[in-house]
């Protein structure tokens, strides 16, 4: 399975590497597996502002999750030199979600990421993943993901 095919397929065009905002890096690798920063949801490039059980529902969340995994792949591209047939794995997603005290669909939330690399990776795309409700992001932004991936 070619990666850009199906990325095609979707109709999914990975943007520009965002440059960090902060004292780190984008990625990190050590031996196979890369580790990628937290990324943000953005909407119209700019932070995607909203707390869960508030002012956004668990259906846009999950579009706001499938943006952040769409980031995730520019940068995860980055890693592998510019070519996204080098992920022999994504490993695990970890999940922030911006929400209210009550709210508790953080799980269905991240699932518009999941259910993307899924779709992009196969197989490979299947990972472990943790999801938390969280009282606040940077920037105020729904929805923060980062991820451990393993290379070819």
């Amino acid at each position: 399975m070619n990666v850009y095919d199906k990325l095609k397929e979707l109709d999914i065009t990975l943007p520009p590497v965002s440059a960090p905002v902060g004292a780190y890096v984008p990625y990190v690798q050590t031996g196979n597996l890369v580790f990628l920063t937290g990324h943000i949801a953005r909407k119209n490039g700019k932070p995607w502002v909203a707390q869960f059980g508030r002012d956004i529902g668990t259906q846009e969340g999950q579009s706001a999750a499938r943006a952040v995994a769409i980031d995730l792949m520019a940068t995860l591209q980055a890693a592998c030199g510019g070519d996204l047939n080098r992920v022999k794995r994504i490993v695990k997603l970890m999940s922030l979600v911006n929400s209210t005290g009550d709210f508790t669909e953080q799980h269905l939330v991240t699932n518009g990421a999941s259910e993307l690399f899924g779709q992009v990776f196969g197989a490979q795309g299947v990972h472990a993943r943790s999801a938390f409700g969280v009282a606040q992001i940077p920037l105020g932004a729904c929805v923060e993901i980062e991820m451990i991936a393993e290379l070819v």
